[in-house]
């Protein structure tokens, strides 16, 4: 039985496998298909490492990894870059979403390409969005789920904050508030301001 199951209800949670730490897509080929061997999920995060000052995903072999893994049965959710054209190609290689980067891993900088993202969510109907990567605190959080995006996958900013448990539980309400905000859809932006109670129909 793996660690995880004495500790976990598996019945209930999936393990997710992560690549972290590839550079190629014949090493994350090969970790998913090593964890699956040891009895973890057959859902996997692929991530394959493309420059190691910046940990930017290498976009081609993260579509090739994904191709590969799919084609094995995996159920594949990939780190991306914020870039269109590469996320489509990633859903025609048989990705179950697409988890493009906030800002680079573990800085905890917060949205640092919220244009792109705003274009990708727009243009992205097919599966799930999922921002990954980047996120400090609950307000990023916040953002992304009110950008449209179904989740946020989060794991430096909770596990470095100075308390993990409160701070899991701000993320937890962040992600709940931001949900909420981009359903019930904020009201226009204006750039003069406009009086909130009604002049009509009063006399001076």
């Amino acid at each position: 039985m793996p660690v995880s199951s004495r500790f976990l209800d598996t019945d209930r949670l999936k393990i997710l496998p992560n690549t972290a730490g590839c550079y190629s897509a014949d090493e994350a080929i090969r970790a998913a298909r090593l964890a699956r061997e040891v009895g973890l999920s057959d859902w996997v995060k692929i991530e394959v490492i493309g420059d190691r000052a910046t940990l930017y995903p290498d976009i081609q072999a993260t579509v090739e990894a994904t191709r590969v893994l799919v084609r094995d049965g995996f159920t594949v959710l990939p780190y991306t870059s914020d870039d269109i054209v590469f996320a489509k190609r990633l859903i025609d290689a048989g990705a179950a979403a697409v988890m493009p980067l906030g800002a680079p891993i573990g800085t905890g900088i917060g949205l640092s390409n919220e244009t792109s993202l705003r274009m990708m969510r727009e243009l992205i109907t097919e599966v799930p969005l999922i921002v990954d990567a980047g996120l400090g605190t609950a307000s990023d959080a916040a953002k992304a789920m009110e950008l449209g995006f179904d989740a946020v996958l989060l794991n430096t900013a909770i596990a470095g904050a100075q308390d993990p448990v409160l701070m899991a539980s701000a993320m937890r309400d962040g992600v709940t508030a931001g949900r909420k905000a981009f359903l019930a859809g904020r009201m226009p932006l204006r750039l003069y301001a406009s009086a909130s109670s009604p002049m009509e129909g009063i006399s001076a």
